[in-house]
Formats: structure tokens, sequence, C-alpha cells
């Protein structure tokens, strides 16, 4: 069976549970949830285990903050001795559009730093990434409110639909692979 370790961003504390940095969590969670597993507590992190067809999905939401994410996510890649095409990090992106998603093999990390640990803790940007949009629309110098703001009312009966496409573009990119997830989710 091919392992996939799938890692949502966010920050475990209780007061960034509904915040636009915590898509990837909400995303990590969906997939949990569809496959009917609960995430276990373990090192570096909550895991949980989904089986989709002839894969296996290790879903990690890690525990280490967002600006560390790269040592949960390099922990699990050596200890599961994985490959890097088999690392999807699912995360938030103020370039797209709310809800929109982009699934890329690789590139900069934009200003994130959840992005610049992980290609730290690696040695490279080479990963793949699924970046879920979540608008710019933030007076200046108001970047950081808003990323750690929960997303609007008018935005809010949109984000389960918008959760459910990423989710599908997950199981795309493990049973079909990145290229097809691309073709498929890109712009949808």
């Amino acid at each position: 069976m091919k392992k996939y370790l799938i890692v949502g961003l966010g920050n475990m504390a209780p007061e960034y549970l509904n915040t636009r940095h915590n898509i990837g969590f909400m995303i990590a969670d969906r997939l949990a949830s569809d496959a009917n597993v609960s995430f276990t507590s373990c090192r570096y992190g909550d895991m949980a285990k989904a089986k989709v067809k002839n894969c296996e999905l290790m879903i990690l939401k890690p525990s280490t903050f967002m600006n560390l994410s790269g040592v949960a996510v390099r922990y699990w890649m050596n200890k599961e001795k994985l490959p890097l095409e088999n690392l999807l990090i699912l995360v938030d992106d103020l370039a797209l559009p709310f809800g929109a998603i982009r699934l890329r093999s690789g590139g900069s990390d934009a200003g994130h730093n959840g992005l610049k640990n992980i290609a730290s803790e690696l040695g490279t940007q080479a990963y793949s990434r699924l970046r879920f949009g979540i608008g710019n629309d933030f007076p200046k110098g108001g970047q950081i409110d808003y990323v750690l703001g929960e997303f609007p009312a008018e935005q809010r009966p949109l984000l389960s639909d918008r959760i459910e496409i990423a989710a599908d573009a997950v199981r795309a990119f493990a049973l079909s692979g990145l290229a097809f997830a691309m073709t498929h989710f890109n712009n949808k």
C-alpha cells in the first residue's frame, strides 16, 4: 500500500481554531471525517490514518506551531522513509482569492513562515503543496490580524464546500498523482 504524508498547517491553540491561518487543519479534519477516522496524539502533532483505495493517507496536524512545521514534517518523512513526492502540505494563501485552490509541485514560500521552515528542514522547496485562498482584504499593516482572524460571516456558508473540494483534490493527488490533481482542481 502506498503511503502519503498529508500535512495540514495551523496552530493547535484554541484561539486559532477557526482562523484563516488554520485552513490546513480544517482540510485535514475534513479528510479524517470523510474517512471516519480520528486523530490521536503522536510525536510532533496529531495524526489520523485513512485508507483511500490502495493508498494510506497519514494526515498530520503538527503541534509545533506554524513557524516550526518543518520539524514535524522532517521527523515523519524520515520515520516513514517516504519519498518527497509522497508529501503534500495544506496551507493558506493570501495571494489567492477566497476558496481558490492551487496545487503546485514546489515554488517559493511567498513569505509564509510555515512553508519557509519546511523548506529549511527538508533542504528543498520542491515539495507539493495545496494552497487554499484566503484572500487579502486587509488594510496596510493589517496582515497579521487578517490571517489570524476568522472567516467573515458571508464566507462561512461557502467554506464547507470549498474545504470538501480541497479534500477531493488531496485524494486525487494520492490516487492519480499531482499532474492529474492539478489539471482537475486548480481553478475549480
